[in-house]
C-alpha cells in the first residue's frame, strides 16, 4: 500500500549568507544579493523557507541549516507563520536524513505554533507527518491515533485535500492486517471521491492503487482492475507507474488471463528499466515469471526468475528473492529436475531465516524508537516543570533578590548564547573534519597526523569539462557541478567513505580511514560504479535535451597513506603518500565511464566484482602498472 505524506539570535545577515553559501556552494552570488537587499524581514524569512524547501530531496542537510536560519529570524521578528513553516521544513529535512526522533520533535514545535495561531490545517498537516514516521517504524497504533486526530481536524476545517489524505493514510494502517482489510476498504472508498474532487493526480493514483490492492487481497479481481486502470492513468509519465502495472499483472494471473499478465508485466519492466528503478524491475520480472509458471511455461519462468535473482542479490531485496527462490524451486520440481528444485528450496529456507531476522530487527528498532520518543517527551515535561518552578521562585523572591536575579538572568542568557555558539561551531567543524579528528582537535588544540597501512583512494575527473564550460553560463556550470558533487557526497556517505576534497572538476575520497576497516576496497569500488552510473544517466538526460554534458574518468588504488590536518587557518583534512599519486594516475589512465583499478585493489575485490585485466599500462612517472576495469 502507499502512504501520502505532505511532502541563534539574528545578529547580522552575514551569518545567513554563510549558511546559504555553504548550502549552494559557489553558486551563491544571487542569494547573497537577495539576502542583502532591502527586503522586509518577513520576506527574508519566506525566501529562506523557499530555499530550504528546494533542498529537501537533493540535500536535506543544507535544507535543515537554511530552515534553522529562517527559524531564528522568524523568532526574532515574532513572525509565527514563517516560524511554523521553518520548523516544518526542518522536520522534513530530518526525516529524509533518517533522524526520525528529531523530525517528530521539530514537527511538534511546528504544531504548537500552528495551534497558537489557530491554524487547524497546519495542525492536521503536522499530525499527519508525525503519523507517517510512526507508520514507517512499525508502530501502527500510534500512527493510527495521529492519523485519526489529523482526520478529525481536517473535517472541522473542511479541507477536502487533507481529508482525502488522512482517510487514505488511515486505510493504509488497516491494510497491514487481514483482519482489518474491510476497514481499510471503507476508508479508501471514503477518500476516493474527494481525491477525484481535488484533481490531484498523485493522490488519485495513490488511493486507486490502494483500492486495487485491497480488492485484490479480498479476491474481488474485477473491482481491483477497475481501480488499477485509473491508477495507471493517474500515474502515467511518473516514476510511480510500475506499481499499479505490476498489481494489474498479478490480478490477470489470478484470473488465468496469462497472456494479458505477461504483456502488462513486460510493459512494467521496460518502463522501470527506462527509469533505472531496479526494485521495480525486479518486481516486474517476478510477476512475469509467476505468469509464465502459472501458464505452464516452466523454461520461461526459470529464465525470468533467474534474471530477477541477479537484480535481487544486487539490491539485497530479500522479500523479492524469497518469491524468486520459491518460484524456481516449484518450476524445477514441475520439470522433475529435483536436484535444482532442492538447491533453490535450500536457498528459500535461508532467505526466510533472513527475513525473520530483519522483521525482528525492525520490531526491536521500533521499540527503541518508541523508547527514545518517550524519553524525549519525559525530558521535555521535566524541563517544563523546572521552568514553572523557576517562575515560582522568581515571583516569591522578586523583592529581595531583584538585583541577584537580574545578574542571574544576564548570566543564563550569556550561557545560552555561548551554548548555541558552541553547538553551531561543532556542527560546522564536523562538516569539514572527520568526527575523530574534530574531537581530538577540540580536546587538545591539535590533531596528530596518522599512518594507515591499507587505504583505498578514489579520484574522478570530468573529461570534457572545458568544452562543456564554454557552452554554459557560470551559474549553470556551478549548478551542474554542485548537482554532480552532491550526488557523489550521498554515495560516499552511503558506503561510509571519507570525502577528502574537490579540486575544480576533480573529486577525491578514501575508504578505510579515519577508522580502519576491512571492507574499504569493496566499498569504494561499489561507490565508484554508482558514480559512473549516475554520470551516465545524467549524460543521457542532457543529450536528450540538447544540453552539454560531462563524462567521467575514475581511478582507484589501494595502499598506505598518512592523514591529518593541514594549515592553521581554514582547517582541511587531507592524505599524502605514493598511494594518492598512484590513484591519480589510475584516473588519468582510465577510460570514460569505466572504473579503473590497480592490481592491489583488484586483489581485495576480485571475489566481489567482475574485473577485466587490461594488462600493464604505462602511467606517468609510475612506469607500467597492472590495471583492471571493475564491473558488476
Amino acid at each position: 500500500m502507499r502512504q501520502h505524506i505532505c511532502k541563534y539570535i539574528y545578529i547580522h545577515f552575514l551569518f545567513l549568507i554563510f549558511i546559504v553559501s555553504n548550502a549552494f556552494g559557489n553558486d551563491s552570488d544571487s542569494l547573497k544579493q537577495l539576502l542583502t537587499t532591502k527586503l522586509p524581514d518577513t520576506s527574508r524569512v519566506n525566501t529562506l523557507n523557499a530555499f530550504s524547501k528546494t533542498f529537501n530531496n537533493t540535500n536535506p542537510d543544507s535544507s535543515v541549516k537554511i530552515a534553522m536560519a529562517a527559524r531564528d529570524l522568524a523568532e526574532k521578528i515574532h513572525f509565527k507563520n514563517g516560524l511554523a513553516l521553518a520548523y516544518k521544513n526542518m522536520g522534513i529535512g530530518y526525516y529524509l536524513q533518517g533522524k526520525y526522533v528529531e523530525a517528530i520533535k521539530t514537527w511538534q514545535l511546528a504544531l504548537d505554533v500552528y495551534q497558537a495561531m489557530g491554524n487547524k490545517a497546519g495542525v492536521a498537516n503536522m499530525l499527519s507527518n508525525q503519523g507517517g514516521v510512526y507508520y514507517q517504524k512499525g508502530d501502527d497504533a500510534k500512527a493510527l491515533e495521529l492519523y485519526l486526530h489529523s482526520l478529525k481536524i481536517s473535517e472541522e476545517v473542511g479541507d477536502p485535500l487533507r481529508i482525502a489524505t488522512a482517510l487514505n493514510n488511515v486505510g493504509s494502517v488497516y491494510q497491514n492486517k487481514p483482519a482489518t482489510y474491510k476497514k481499510a476498504l471503507d476508508y479508501f472508498l471514503k477518500s476516493y471521491p474527494l481525491c477525484i474532487q481535488v484533481k490531484d493526480d498523485y493522490l488519485i493514483g495513490t488511493v486507486t492503487s490502494n483500492l486495487g490492492e485491497i480488492n485484490y487481497l479480498l479476491g474481488d479481481y474485477n473491482k481491483a482492475l477497475f481501480y488499477l486502470k485509473q491508477s495507471v492513468e493517474a500515474y502515467k509519465g511518473s516514476e510511480d507507474l510500475p506499481y499499479p502495472l505490476n498489481l494489474t499483472g498479478r490480478v490477470y494471473t489470478k484470473q488465468k488471463a496469462y497472456d494479458n499478465a505477461i504483456v502488462i508485466h513486460k510493459e512494467a519492466f521496460e518502463y522501470s528499466k527506462k527509469l533505472d528503478t531496479r526494485l521495480d524491475m525486479t518486481q516486474s520480472l517476478i510477476g512475469l515469471a509467476q505468469a509464465y509458471q502459472a501458464k505452464g511455461d516452466y523454461d520461461a519462468s526459470i529464465e525470468t526468475y533467474k534474471n530477477a535473482v541477479e537484480l535481487g542479490i544486487e539490491l539485497n531485496a530479500v522479500k523479492e528473492l524469497k518469491d524468486a527462490y520459491q518460484g524456481l524451486s516449484e518450476s524445477y520440481s514441475a520439470k522433475s529436475d529435483y536436484n535444482n528444485a532442492f538447491d533453490y528450496q535450500h536457498l528459500l529456507l535461508n532467505i526466510k531465516d533472513t527475513i525473520y531476522n530483519i522483521d525482528q530487527d525492525k520490531k526491536l528498532g521500533g521499540l527503541d524508537f518508541t523508547f527514545r520518543m518517550e524519553k524525549k517527551e519525559s525530558e521535555m515535561a521535566m524541563q517544563s516543570e523546572e521552568i514553572k518552578m523557576q517562575k515560582l521562585v522568581r515571583n516569591s523572591f522578586i523583592g529581595g533578590f531583584a538585583v541577584v536575579l537580574l545578574f542571574a538572568g544576564v548570566f543564563f542568557k550569556q550561557r545560552n548564547k555561548i551554548s548555541k555558539g558552541k553547538k553551531r561551531s561543532d556542527e560546522l567543524l564536523l562538516n569539514i573534519l572527520p568526527a575523530e579528528t574534530a574531537e581530538e582537535l577540540k580536546a587538545t588544540g591539535t590533531a596528530k597526523a596518522k599512518s594507515f597501512d591499507v587505504v583505498s583512494v578514489l579520484f574522478t575527473d570530468f573529461k570534457n569539462f572545458t568544452q562543456a564550460s564554454e557552452k554554459l553560463s557560470p551559474e549553470e556550470l556551478v549548478a551542474e557541478i554542485n548537482h554532480c558533487y552532491s550526488a557523489f557526497d550521498r554515495i560516499v556517505t552511503k558506503y561510509g567513505i571519507e570525502k577528502i576534497k574537490t579540486i575544480g572538476d576533480s573529486y577525491m575520497c578514501a575508504g578505510g580511514l579515519p577508522v580502519p576497516n576491512e571492507t574499504h576496497a569493496v566499498d569504494i569500488v561499489s561507490a565508484g560504479l554508482e558514480m559512473a552510473e549516475f554520470i551516465e544517466k545524467e549524460k543521457q538526460k542532457r543529450q536528450d535535451n540538447g544540453q552539454p554534458f560531462f563524462e567521467l574518468r575514475l581511478g582507484i588504488h589501494t595502499g598506505p597513506v598518512v592523514a591529518g590536518i593541514v594549515g592553521i587557518k581554514k582547517f582541511a583534512y587531507d592524505i599524502w603518500g605514493d598511494t594518492v599519486n598512484t590513484a591519480s594516475r589510475m584516473e588519468s589512465s582510465g577510460e570514460i565511464g569505466k572504473v579503473n583499478i590497480s592490481g592491489s585493489t583488484y586483489e581485495l575485490v576480485k571475489h566481489k566484482f567482475t574485473c577485466i585485466h587490461r594488462g600493464k599500462i604505462a602511467a606517468k612517472n609510475k612506469g607500467m602498472i597492472d590495471m583492471y576495469f571493475a564491473g558488476h
